[in-house]
């Protein structure tokens, strides 16, 4: 992994750094303490395979950040469903990254506005919830040798980028910072944080896929698969954290082009980092570390994130 250390940003003090996003707590806060607030700041590193890629996209923290923040609003009620709760601080509004208030707008520090979420502590869950919609990726390639996904046994004779007949809820296993997560059974996830939580869990994943993908349809796209992350509020309320429903986190593709293609890579044309798995698939073992990413495989692959924020909000 070659990136930029975390910033330092003024109040803030660092504590985490995943794959692609940092972690701050208020400067002040004691180590035996829960924090007022947390920071989530969204970098430019680019994920793929579970390494790290090298260089970042341009603008990405920025793009995926905002459009994350279109869709806890839209998950909020926006599009007439139920609300569905989230980790944003209560007074963090749609606007880009405003904050009611003089005094609350300044939490945000100018160095990361823009690519920052100020939000409410939670007791995260272990548990990747991922929702396929439609056959592709390692889906396909497991299904193509056993007729599963996941285990989940499928019909016969369906071909990649097929719809499925139902949204599967495949969950995995978040492993540590330079392991690789593990796929793993629902009866698994049971094991892992009990019968009620696997099955809250399981189910607010399916209903908040159901209800984005029929937002994506309404705007020529299909949302083909995506994965969520969840922690219990101080109230224990199941609630929805991280990014949401973004380019990084999920596969869009051109709806058009799935009807009217008639090869995978016309049907499946995307907005997310497609591109940048398929430039890995074709020049890269997975062995060691992987290759530096070209600057057209960097610039297409920001057009595409660009590009779907424009489709979805405008």
């Amino acid at each position: 992994m070659t990136s930029a250390p975390p910033a330092d940003l003024a109040g803030w003090r660092h504590v985490y750094s995943g794959k692609v996003r940092d972690l701050y707590v208020p400067a002040d806060t004691a180590d035996d303490a829960a924090p007022a607030h947390l920071l989530v700041v969204a970098s430019d590193r680019v994920s793929a395979f579970d390494h790290v890629l090298s260089p970042g996209i341009p603008d990405k923290g920025v793009l995926l950040t905002t459009l994350s923040l279109w869709w806890f609003d839209q998950l909020a009620g926006a599009d007439g469903g139920r609300g569905i709760p989230n980790h944003l601080a209560a007074d963090h509004v749609l606007a880009g990254d405003v904050l009611a208030g003089d005094d609350a707008v300044e939490l945000i520090p100018d160095a990361v506005r823009g690519r920052a979420m100020l939000v409410r502590s939670l007791d995260m869950q272990p548990i990747e919830c991922v929702v396929r919609g439609y056959l592709t990726g390692s889906g396909w390639a497991e299904y193509r040798t056993s007729g599963t996904v996941c285990g989940i046994p499928l019909p016969e004779g369906l071909n990649d980028g097929d719809r499925l007949p139902e949204p599967l809820y495949t969950p995995a296993w978040k492993a540590p910072m330079g392991e690789h997560d593990e796929n793993i059974t629902f009866e698994r996830s049971v094991e892992i944080v009990g019968a009620g939580t696997a099955t809250a869990l399981r189910d607010l994943s399916l209903e908040i896929y159901r209800r984005a993908a029929a937002i994506a349809e309404a705007r020529g796209l299909i949302l083909a698969d995506t994965k969520f992350e969840f922690g219990f509020d101080a109230q224990g309320v199941l609630t929805l954290a991280d990014e949401v429903l973004t380019s990084d986190s999920s596969r869009y593709w051109d709806a058009e082009s799935w009807r009217t293609g008639t090869t995978p890579a016309e049907r499946m044309a995307s907005f997310d980092k497609q591109i940048v798995r398929d430039w890995l698939t074709a020049n890269w073992d997975k062995q060691g570390e992987p290759p530096a990413l070209p600057s057209e495989i960097v610039e297409r692959t920001r057009e595409r994130y660009a590009e779907l924020l424009r489709l979805l909000t405008s």
